[in-house]
């Protein structure tokens, strides 16, 4: 008798197991739609090694995740709990929350540029809060129904799997699946070792577009046997990117005749209690992601110039105009100072506006005149430079009534380099500048040089180089510090910004 129970109950566990690895299968296939999600949010490979490393990355990493997830969740319920409709249940609920864990992560990965986690819990609830805030009833109402419908399928799949376990495992699908999946892991995990030994950016980029991944490398195998210091590997590669020697100098504005719309630059040296009181009663959106060099100088050069420093004069190059004033169809642009004081560092600057011109830019001290006065709907308001901070370039205070910017710049890392850009296409111009133009944003990430420092953007990440070779991440909006390593890859691609192709 006790023989016959026990045959019973490992026959039970045998064809819960059998069904758990089907019940696997399938929520790898759910999960891989899910995960094709993060590599929308990055730019495509250029080669076919790139590529060949995305697809095995992807199936090989996707389906480790979700064997990863049955080993320690349902796999120990079926042992613990051998009874076939209670642990069907639970593991189609266990599932639904692992799915939605995945796609909340996907989530933040597109909105933030980095995964959840300890490092990134204070930059994840303040993007979750935001989303509350604004959108509570879409909040609730997209939760609830993803949530239901996961939930719907994962009992369809639980009970479809338990019901034709017999014919799934005659149908032949299940060994060539373990062979393709456990092959794309090596694969993925080989190819990147190789592709860390030559320099191949098109795979290295791809570090951490999935959650958890952490491929063995050659440089960190190398230092497991003490052959290579990690350490000053990092500064290297930091010197090697610091000072890069062949820029791409800004070329001659292009310019199309169209009609113009119609915007106004306040710039201040700074904005007081009560002139943020005026912008917030007159109903201005506060951009607070915008950053600019702390430094005046520097500050003007990103501002009007669309230059960064260069290890030139900067005095000197605020004595003359910017060279693409002489390039602009009469009468589109003025910039002004509402006194001689701005002429010290700008001996340039009109204290005259065109009125006639469409596009703006007037250095100012007292903004609640300069919006009394204002003809456009259109306004920005910013100051001259960011306030002192531990950082060469910090965040800076920027202000909208512009709605068609306050759409383009939701949640978006600005600087001061990007406005010239911007203004310049509203009236039909543009050229290579390394700024972005805010309404069609460079799919780069965003690089700014310093005297001292190096700074890259990616959504929410900041990643700041400084001249000894060390190096930091931090999160843009909070400045919170992030447990990241130096990516390589992003800084690469931020200097192709200004670097000849």
């Amino acid at each position: 008798m006790v023989l016959e129970q026990n045959l019973s109950l490992v026959n039970k566990v045998n064809r819960l197991l059998n069904w758990g690895h089907w019940f696997t299968f399938f929520n790898i296939l759910l999960a891989l739609v899910i995960t094709a999600a993060y590599w929308w949010a990055e730019p495509l490979p250029q080669s076919i090694t790139g590529w060949f490393y995305l697809l095995t990355n992807w199936l090989g990493h996707t389906a480790f995740l979700c064997f990863l997830f049955f080993i320690l969740t349902i796999f120990p319920v079926t042992l613990i709990f051998p009874y076939q409709r209670h642990v069907r249940g639970i593991a189609a609920a266990l599932a639904t929350v692992g799915l939605v864990a995945l796609i909340f992560d996907a989530y933040v990965y597109q909105a933030l540029g980095y995964h959840v986690g300890s490092a990134s819990s204070e930059q994840t609830i303040d993007l979750l809060r935001q989303q509350v805030v604004t959108n509570l009833r879409n909040f609730i109402l997209i939760t609830t129904v993803v949530s239901a419908l996961l939930l719907a399928i994962e009992l369809v799949l639980s009970n479809f799997c338990w019901k034709k376990v017999p014919r799934l495992q005659a149908s032949g699908v299940g060994q060539p699946a373990l062979y393709l999946f456990l092959g794309c892991f090596v694969a993925s995990h080989t190819l990147h070792i190789w592709a860390d030994a030559q320099l191949d950016l098109d795979v290295m980029k791809q570090d951490n577009v999935l959650p958890f991944t952490y491929p063995a490398t050659a440089n960190t195998f190398l230092a497991k046997y003490n052959v290579l210091d990690l350490s000053r590997l990092k500064e290297s590669k930091a010197e090697q990117l610091q000072r890069p020697s062949n820029w791409r100098e800004p070329e001659a504005l292009q310019c199309i005749s169209q009609q113009s719309e119609a915007v106004t630059v306040l710039i201040l040296p700074s904005l007081s209690a009560a002139d943020i009181e005026l912008l917030e009663q007159k109903k201005f959106k506060a951009h607070q992601q915008h950053f600019a060099p702390v430094d005046t100088q520097s500050a003007l050069l990103n501002l009007l110039y669309g230059s960064m420093q260069l290890n030139k004069d900067m005095v000197a190059a605020l004595q003359q105009a910017p060279a693409w004033m002489e390039q602009l169809p009469a009468g589109q642009l003025s910039i002004s100072a509402s006194d001689a004081e701005f002429q010290k560092l700008l001996p340039w600057l009109s204290l005259s506006e065109n009125a006639a011109a469409p596009v703006k830019v007037k250095f100012s001290r007292d903004l609640s005149a300069e919006l009394a006065v204002s003809s456009t709907d259109n306004l920005l308001v910013l100051t001259m430079s960011a306030a002192e901070s531990q950082f060469d370039l910090a965040p800076a205070q920027l202000y909208s009534s512009w709605p068609a910017l306050n759409r383009a710049l939701s949640n978006t890392v600005t600087q001061h380099l990007d406005l010239i850009p911007t203004l310049l296409a509203q009236i039909g111009c543009h050229s290579n500048w390394p700024g972005d133009n805010w309404f069609k944003p460079s799919t780069y990430p965003k690089l700014n040089l310093l005297p001292h420092q190096m700074v890259s953007f990616k959504k929410d990440k900041m990643i700041l180089v400084r001249d000894d070779g060390s190096y930091g991440v931090w999160s843009a909006g909070t400045l919170v510090p992030l447990n990241e390593k130096l990516d390589i890859p992003q800084l690469t691609d931020a200097l192709k910004r200004v670097q000849q192709q």
